[in-house]
C-alpha cells in the first residue's frame, strides 16, 4: 500500500500510472515553463508569523465563493482531457467535490459532457466556457449548462492564441492522439489505465463532438478546433454572454489591474487571477505575484480569486493572507486523478485541508475569516512598498 502523505506523492504514483501524453499535458508549461514554475517556487520566500498560547478549540474553514457555501475556500480548477488522467475523470473528481463540499468547475474541453456531470452528481457544479468563433455552438453551450443547473459560468479570456507546449508536441498529442510507436510502448507499461479506457464510452471531448456543427467525431475535432480560436474577442462579448447566462460569472484569466476593472465594469461577481498554469504567456508575472495589485485595485469591489502554483494547504492560506477569497487547484486534483481515481481526488483535499487547518492554528487563527497579511513576516511576502 502506497503512503500517500502530500500532493507530491499523488504527483509521483500519477506519473507512473497515467500515459506519458497525457501525463505531460497536465504537467507541462509554455515554451521554457519559467511561469509555470514561478507559479509554485513564488510561493516559497513567503513567511509565516508563529503564534502560541492562543485558544485552537472549534476551528472552522468554511467559508464562500461566489456566494455560495464551501467547506473550504478551494475549488477543483477547469483542466482540459481530464478523462484522460483516468477513465471517466470529469465525473469522478465532481463527486469527489461535491462529497467534500467545494466547487467542480466543468472544462469547454472536458471529455465527459455536461450532461454526463449532471447525470452523476446531484448538486450543481460550475462551468467553464471558451469563446469561440461559432457563436451559435456557444450560445447552445451556454443553454446546456443553465439545463444542467450549473450554479455558475467561469469564462475564460486568455485563450485567444494558443501557447506553445514543447512537451506535447514531442509526444505527439493531437485530436485524436498520434498512435506512434513510442506511444504504443508507453501504453503498454500502463494497463491500469487502459483497462479503465477500455471499460467506458467517454474517450471524446463530450461537450463537442456531435454538439459543434460539422464535428461527428473526434478525426473531424481537430480542424474545427484549429478555425475556433477567436482573436477578435473584446470585453463586449462579455456582455452578451453575461445576459445569455443570465448567473453567477466568474471571469479566468486576469493578470493586471485594468484587466481586474473591466471585470468590475461588465458586472462579474468574481475575477480568478491566472495565467493559465505557464500555460500561454510563458514570461509572465506568477499568480501569487500579481494577485496583491488586483486586490488592491478592485478587491472592494469584487470577490477575488487566485488560481496557479497551489501545491499545498499552506499556498492556500498564503494566497488568502495576500486577498484571495477562494483558490483553485489544477494540478493537485489531476495527480490524484490520475494517480488513484476518486479516491485520489479526495486524498488530494484532505490533504490540502489538513495542512490549512494546521497551518492557520500555527498562525493562531481559529476561522479561515481571520487569515489577513497579519499572519505573514513583514518583507517576506509581494506588494510591500
Amino acid at each position: 500500500m502506497t503512503i500517500i502523505t502530500c500532493v507530491e506523492d499523488l504527483r509521483v504514483l500519477a506519473q507512473k500510472r497515467v500515459p506519458r501524453m497525457f501525463y505531460d499535458y497536465a504537467d507541462a508549461g509554455s515554451w521554457t515553463e519559467s511561469t509555470y514554475r514561478a507559479n509554485s517556487s513564488d510561493f516559497l520566500p513567503i513567511k509565516f508569523r508563529q503564534r502560541v498560547a492562543v485558544n485552537l478549540e472549534n476551528r472552522s474553514l468554511a467559508s464562500s465563493m461566489a456566494g455560495q457555501a464551501v467547506s473550504m475556500p478551494v475549488a477543483l480548477a477547469p483542466t482540459g482531457l481530464t478523462g484522460m488522467q483516468h477513465a471517466d475523470g470529469e465525473i469522478l473528481a465532481a463527486r469527489a467535490a461535491e462529497a467534500f463540499g467545494v466547487p467542480f468547475t466543468l472544462s469547454t474541453m472536458s471529455i465527459c459532457s455536461i450532461e454526463d456531470v449532471a447525470a452523476h452528481t446531484s448538486k450543481p457544479f460550475w462551468f467553464q466556457l471558451y469563446v469561440m468563433k461559432d457563436r451559435e455552438f456557444i450560445n447552445r453551450l451556454i443553454d446546456r449548462a443553465k439545463a444542467a443547473r450549473c450554479s455558475a459560468l467561469v469564462l475564460t479570456l486568455d485563450l485567444q492564441v494558443l501557447g506553445q507546449r514543447h512537451k506535447d508536441i514531442r509526444n505527439g498529442l493531437s485530436a485524436p492522439p498520434k498512435p506512434t510507436l513510442a506511444n504504443l510502448v508507453n501504453l503498454a507499461t500502463k494497463p491500469r489505465w487502459c483497462l479503465g479506457m477500455l471499460g467506458t464510452r467517454r474517450r471524446g471531448f463530450g461537450n463537442i463532438v456531435g454538439h459543434a456543427t460539422s464535428v461527428s467525431d473526434m478525426s473531424s475535432l481537430s480542424a474545427w478546433t484549429s478555425q475556433q480560436f477567436d482573436l477578435s474577442l473584446s470585453w463586449k462579448d462579455v456582455g452578451w454572454i453575461k445576459q445569455r447566462w443570465g448567473g453567477k460569472l466568474i471571469i479566468k484569466g486576469i493578470m493586471d489591474a485594468d484587466d481586474a476593472r473591466h471585470c468590475v465594469e461588465a458586472g462579474a461577481d468574481a475575477l480568478i487571477v491566472s495565467n493559465h498554469g505557464g500555460r500561454q504567456l510563458d514570461g509572465a508575472q506568477s499568480s501569487i505575484g500579481a494577485l496583491p495589485a488586483i486586490v488592491d485595485a478592485v478587491g472592494k469591489e469584487i470577490e477575488v480569486h487566485m488560481d496557479g502554483g497551489i501545491r499545498s494547504g499552506q499556498d492556500v492560506i498564503k494566497a488568502l493572507a495576500l486577498g484571495a477569497r477562494g483558490v483553485y487547484i489544477g494540478r493537485p486534483f489531476l495527480y490524484g486523478l490520475g494517480a488513484m481515481g476518486e479516491q485520489g481526488v479526495t486524498r488530494c483535499l484532505e490533504i490540502i485541508r489538513n495542512e490549512l487547518d494546521l497551518t492557520m492554528a500555527f498562525c493562531g487563527l481559529r476561522d479561515v475569516a481571520q487569515v489577513s497579511k497579519n499572519i505573514l513576516l513583514p518583507g517576506s511576502y509581494p506588494g510591500q512598498p
